[in-house]
């Protein structure tokens, strides 16, 4: 018998909604992160995009276990000389809530064209809204 390997063309792709109000970030990156890559498929080929679509909605409403909010850090640099720029996890909460998110989903996704390729199906949204209605999306329960 040989070794299934899914082809980018036979690929069908389901649309999965993750409410995050309440629940803590890393867990719901994880559980984004493993439906962008397809690893919740059986036909997962790990050199092929496989993977979901990933909407996550109530981004503004996420936990951070421990004392993350006060000492968790976000840096971003312009790439002229002393130019390090750095937030707070809360002071990025305040500003924008949905990168809080895509960061952390994609720092598990490959760092290749391949990982870019599945970022690129992950939606946040701040709010319980999203325009994506038309595409029937399942919920996915996440314990509490």
């Amino acid at each position: 018998m040989k070794t299934y390997h899914a082809k980018p063309g036979e690929v069908e792709r389901k649309w999965y909604v993750i409410d995050a109000e309440g629940q803590v970030l890393g867990r719901v990156a994880s559980m984004a992160a493993q439906i962008l890559r397809g690893k919740t498929k059986p036909q997962y080929t790990p050199h092929v995009d496989v993977g979901d679509f990933v909407i996550v909605v109530n981004a503004d409403k996420i936990k951070v276990t421990g004392n993350k909010t006060a000492k968790k850090e976000y840096f971003r640099h312009s790439g002229f000389p002393g130019g390090l720029k750095s937030e707070t996890f809360e002071e990025a909460m305040q500003k924008h809530p949905e990168r809080v998110i895509e960061h952390a989903v994609a720092g598990m996704l490959p760092k290749t064209t391949l990982g870019r390729a599945q970022g690129k199906k992950l939606k946040v949204y701040a709010g319980p809204d999203h325009p994506h209605t038309a595409q029937n999306p399942q919920q996915i329960e996440m314990g509490a």
